[in-house]
């Protein structure tokens, strides 16, 4: 065997071991109870984000039969996937596009940095497309280019409106404008109304 066979030998095989740890995670995962706070069922003031139970006599510290779990070495996901993308790729942080050429197209994926420009993402994801690297986050990138390109688009409508063409446009709003409906008067308020006339007429006499 050549170098360059073992070598991609040696890929494929790490590569199984991954699929594998990381079908094994998603099971272990479902087995996984919930680990809640202490109390957290109890009182509406405490959120069920996970503290470690502290007490002298705290149930869940010492274990006993019937109170929620506490997080255990025993409760960890296999070894090869710790750390990994659900796609089963390693994540990696880009800044720019020459940041990609230290990733390894087929174990590595690529993040675009939250801080990274509109200019620089479209730099770094036609590079990736060519080196055939995968982004995790490419939605966030077309979001922001979109973002950008409606407002030009409707300032290019507006200037090219006529004020013949506004008039027609505002008589059509005010046409499909629903007309107020005027309240009907009851005849039991009419004579309430009567009413009060007359004791109003009857107090000035």
């Amino acid at each position: 065997m050549t170098p360059k066979s073992r070598a991609e030998a040696e890929t494929n095989t790490q590569l199984e071991a991954r699929q594998k740890a990381l079908k094994l995670r998603e099971m272990l995962k479902h087995k996984r109870p919930d680990f809640v706070r202490q109390e957290s069922w109890r009182y509406k003031r405490i959120k069920e984000n996970w503290r470690r139970p502290r007490g002298i006599d705290s149930k869940m510290r010492r274990k006993i039969k019937g109170w929620p779990k506490c997080p255990e070495a025993g409760y960890r996901g296999p070894k090869a996937a710790r750390g990994l993308h659900p796609s089963g790729y390693e994540e990696v942080l880009v800044y720019n596009a020459d940041d990609l050429d230290k990733i390894d197209p087929e174990t590595q994926a690529a993040r675009i940095a939250h801080t990274v420009g509109i200019k620089k993402r479209m730099e770094i994801t036609a590079k990736a497309i060519s080196k055939g690297i995968k982004i995790l986050n490419p939605k966030e990138a077309e979001l922001e280019i979109k973002e950008e390109e409606v407002p030009e688009e409707k300032v290019e409508e507006v200037e090219a409106e006529t004020p013949e063409v506004r008039e027609k446009k505002e008589k059509e709003e005010e046409k499909e404008k629903p007309k107020k409906k005027r309240k009907r008067t009851t005849k039991r308020k009419k004579k309430e109304a009567t009413k009060k006339s007359k004791e109003s007429g009857e107090e000035k006499g």
